[in-house]
């Protein structure tokens, strides 16, 4: 399954971001891990900047 390169077959988004080629599994985690970092970066600099008025 994971040998499977480039199915002519596949176009756009599912060529990309499938689950049977090397390729698309990289895609695919990249996205993920590039999302995660987003919301980690998203998270440090927008929601502790708040001051807290006593």
């Amino acid at each position: 399954m994971a040998g499977v390169e480039d199915d002519p077959k596949l176009k756009g988004f599912n060529r990309l971001f499938n689950s049977q080629t090397n390729r698309g599994r990289a895609n695919t985690s990249k996205v993920t891990l590039g999302l995660i970092g987003a919301c980690i970066v998203y998270l440090k600099f927008f929601k502790g900047s708040k001051k807290k008025k006593c």
